[in-house]
């Protein structure tokens, strides 16, 4: 499952509060499609986190966004407000 549609699914297939375990049994082992790597379970992304139970399915969409590995993210050090980071480039002034 891709990460955007997590949410949609937790309320589909949850009632709200939840505890971790009703979590873990019902989604745990739902897998998240990684752009730039191994995918990994909702499961290995809550063990990340100390929470316990979850208010709503925007709650836990956001404790799993929080707490998703770096596989998820886009380009490491991307700036699109000035220079690369590590990368050298000639400035051209007109």
């Amino acid at each position: 499952m891709r990460l955007a549609e997590t949410r949609n699914a937790f309320a589909r297939q949850l009632t709200f509060p939840a505890d971790r375990e009703t979590v873990l049994a019902a989604v745990g082992d739902t897998t998240l499609e990684a752009p730039y790597g191994d995918p990994e379970t909702i499961r290995t992304v809550l063990e990340r986190t100390d929470e316990s139970s979850f208010e709503s399915a925007d709650e836990l969409f956001d404790t799993v966004l929080a707490n998703v590995g770096e596989q998820y993210i886009g380009r490491k050090h991307y700036d699109d407000r000035g220079a690369q980071g590590g990368i050298e480039t000639e400035e051209v002034h007109f």
